[in-house]
């Protein structure tokens, strides 16, 4: 069970970077391909080390703010997913 969930918090920010960098390429570099890393739901500890790695690079970059918000759309998420799973279950007699 631990490896499933390592491989899906490596899986989620992957994604969610080659998104990012998607977005980059349509919006002509207006997004920074690292917030794409901090959607996953470990609110806030994604979006604090997404932060050091972008001033890593550039000092001037403060992300945090971005990134939070990423972060928490990363939280909202996996909740209303699975309500709507919850509801369909229910309407199919599977769960009372």
């Amino acid at each position: 069970m631990l490896g499933l969930g390592f491989l899906a918090i490596c899986l989620d920010t992957v994604c969610g970077v080659l998104f990012a960098k998607v977005l980059y390429v349509v919006t002509g570099g207006k997004i920074n391909p690292l917030i794409g890393a901090a959607g996953i739901p470990a609110f806030p500890m994604a979006a604090r080390v997404v932060q050091k790695v972008g001033c890593r690079y550039n000092r001037k970059s403060h992300l945090t703010m971005h990134t939070t918000g990423a972060n928490a759309g990363g939280q909202i998420g996996p909740v209303i997913a699975a309500a709507v799973m919850l509801s369909g279950l229910a309407g199919m007699g599977v769960i009372r």
